[in-house]
């Protein structure tokens, strides 16, 4: 049976709402550690999510989020597990709302990301750690018998967003191209959707039974394959109105997405995401 551990009522709430597992600690009403499954858990600093993997000779952490999340989960992970520094810091992709804060950990850990995440992150002074080792497509990290796999698909949300499969736990933790039962974020920034949807399909193939989404609960391989049939649905939409001659105006309202009204953020993001899809096309 799962048990929550909470430093205050407020707390077990949040983590009980936005999470599930095992909460290790809760300094704070809006972050918290929970177990996914072994020895892989799961870090929230508000509405943002990532993973850390604990092994017999350090911990694989990935996305910091921000300096102040990543010096709290590095003050956790010490008073937690005592002896075990991050020896691997992995960014999921460049955009500094999940990757900055990497200098917390950069004493101890190797920074780890796509050949195109060092670049935008060096050009467009993200304030974090400068990755010391890129790929391109595939790369496994292994520590204390326990591996990771980063496999980059092709451009989707943005052109050097990964994904991470933890094998031995059956999880795999996919950041802003899936969270389950969610509308994609407002406008589809830095999107191209079509290999967005490639990259989806790929995921499906892969083995797993967890997904850990960067933002939102945990889900599974149908909540994959619920979020590429919500964009190919929008864009096929958006796609024949645009060709029977309708103006964005008049294709917002007549792409209503209604089988979705029941998806977080409909209210407030299926316009944009109309909007989004409607600019991509046009530049196609």
């Amino acid at each position: 049976m799962r048990r929550i551990i909470s430093r205050s009522l407020l707390g077990a709430m949040l983590v009980l709402s936005a999470t599930c597992g095992v909460s290790l600690a809760q300094s704070d009403p809006q972050r918290s550690v929970t177990q996914i499954a072994g020895d892989l858990y799961r870090f929230q600093n508000q509405f943002h999510f990532s993973v850390f993997l604990v092994t017999r000779e350090g911990i694989i952490a990935t996305d910091p989020i921000n300096a102040a999340a990543a010096r709290w989960l590095k003050e956790e992970l010490g008073r937690r597990f005592p002896g075990k520094a991050v020896n691997y810091l992995i960014y999921s992709h460049s955009h500094a709302d999940h990757v900055a804060g990497g200098e917390v950990f950069s004493d101890t850990a190797t920074v780890v990301a796509h050949e195109r995440a060092q670049a935008r992150i060096v050009s467009e002074q993200v304030p974090t750690a400068v990755p010391q080792v890129t790929f391109a497509n595939r790369k496994t990290i292994t520590l204390g018998g326990k591996t990771v796999e980063l496999i980059h698909f092709g451009p989707s949300h943005s052109d050097n967003l990964i994904v991470m499969r933890f094998p031995d736990e059956r999880t795999l933790f996919a950041v802003d191209i899936v969270a389950p039962k969610r509308l994609p974020y407002r406008d589809l920034p830095d999107a191209n959707v079509d290999g967005w949807i490639d990259t989806l399909k790929a995921v499906e193939a892969l083995e797993f039974g967890i997904l850990a989404p960067g933002h939102g609960t945990l889900g599974s391989k149908a909540d994959v394959a619920e979020h590429r049939i919500y964009l190919e649905s929008l864009r096929d939409r958006v796609r024949a109105q645009m060709q029977a001659g309708k103006s964005l105006e008049e294709i917002k309202q007549a792409v209503t997405m209604e089988e979705y009204k029941n998806w977080g953020s409909y209210n407030d993001w299926r316009a944009l995401n109309v909007e989004g899809m409607y600019r991509y096309l046009t530049t196609r």
